[in-house]
């Protein structure tokens, strides 16, 4: 993705006088923008808030206003800006920009939101670990230890990134939750590959959120950064997912935020059924096992 990666179909909008949408699109034709039109200024707004599109241009004679959501995806809003400013000099206007979600000031940049990526897959492996060994064939140990340590690792991440560093600004407890969900989702997912399938079903699960979805997940960028198809396969995953929740209730008020719940939630129940399974095979084994020897 970081060599791959880039602007691909970015959902963008343009209000204006028809000659001048029309012109941008134009300028714009090709796979990097997906311009839609809007009818004045207040629709174009509305639409970037409601994450219906990272940004929006506005043309009038009195010049070009450039609405953007940095949280969105800060090298989508990059791109558009350096659009925008295109524009703007096309009509020898000036070029106002306003930002409709921003990260906070303490962290503008979003650094801390980007580096919260590891934090969050290390804190489904890891437990998914000390519970394997701890609670060797416990199912229901397991499953109380995850639910446990996945919302003291939500709420605790959660609190150092808002209160410590300053780079969430949404509701606590919401996006607490949701951090929650995704480290749940990961550590039941990966406590049920082992019930079932032994070490080599924990190894190459932990691999593949390591390794694969982690990189898939647009935490620093957004999805549409990513490759294309690569991106669509990152969301479903519970990094890209994750990403996208905390996204959403930390900067969006929560708007957007019922798909990837959806996502994360799947596969948590996923996750579990492995689990419950894994144990219901393995007693059965024991079972089978105890006549035999007598």
């Amino acid at each position: 993705p970081a060599v791959n990666g880039g602007p691909r179909e970015i959902p963008v909008g343009a209000a204006g006088p028809g000659q001048a949408v029309t012109a941008l699109e134009k300028a714009t034709a090709g796979t990097q923008w997906e311009i839609t039109r809007y009818q004045d200024a207040r629709a174009l707004t509305e639409a970037v808030e409601d994450r219906e599109i990272v940004g929006g241009v506005l043309v009038t004679p009195a010049g070009v206003t450039l609405y953007q959501a940095t949280a969105a995806g800060p090298q989508a809003t990059a791109a558009l800006t350096a659009m925008a400013t295109a524009v703007a000099e096309r009509q020898h206007a000036e070029l106002t920009v306003e930002d409709l979600a921003p990260f906070p000031e303490d962290d503008p940049r979003g650094a801390g939101f980007s580096a919260a990526a590891l934090p969050m897959v290390f804190g489904g492996i890891i437990p998914a670990i000390a519970l394997a060994r701890l609670f060797p064939g416990r199912t229901g140990p397991r499953l109380a230890g995850g639910l446990l340590f996945s919302l003291t690792a939500g709420f605790a991440v959660t609190a150092v990134l808002q209160f410590g560093t300053g780079s969430l600004s949404g509701d606590y407890w919401a996006t607490a939750l949701g951090l929650s969900l995704g480290i749940a989702a990961l550590a039941f997912t990966l406590l049920g590959l082992e019930a079932l399938f032994g070490l080599p079903g924990f190894g190459i699960g932990a691999a593949l959120m390591m390794l694969l979805a982690n990189p898939l997940s647009g935490f620093a960028t957004g999805p549409h950064w990513l490759p294309g198809g690569w991106s669509d396969l990152g969301q479903i995953l519970p990094p890209g997912a994750s990403g996208s929740l905390l996204r959403a209730n930390a900067f969006f008020d929560g708007t957007g935020a019922t798909g990837p719940a959806l996502v994360l939630a799947g596969w948590a129940v996923l996750g579990a059924a492995l689990l419950l399974t894994g144990g219901r095979l393995r007693g059965r084994r024991e079972d089978g096992a105890e006549p035999a020897a007598s």
